[in-house]
């Protein structure tokens, strides 16, 4: 299969190959450069926040304003709650 560039430096993937490939519209792709060309993937999309044997771990980078104390306390109280309804 052969692609253009346009004069903006963009390339159009045919509808066939992006429906085979489930990308969708803004979908972000990382680019990796190798010596015999390029290599297009799928960013790998996974919450920032994920529950590890009861401890809540922050992986990748943090949002630019995020509240981390309130993030903790409304963690706590959902824990809280949890453990006074049981």
């Amino acid at each position: 299969m052969v692609l253009r560039i346009d004069k903006s430096g963009r390339i159009v993937l045919p509808k066939p190959l992006r429906e085979r490939l489930g990308l969708k519209p803004e979908m972000e792709l990382d680019v990796q450069e190798r010596a015999d060309g390029l290599l297009l993937r799928p960013v790998e999309q996974r919450p920032s926040m994920r529950e590890i044997d009861g401890l809540w771990i922050h992986q990748g980078a943090a949002d630019a304003g995020a509240d981390w104390a309130r993030v903790l306390r409304d963690l706590r109280d959902e824990h809280l709650d949890s453990v006074l309804k049981a």
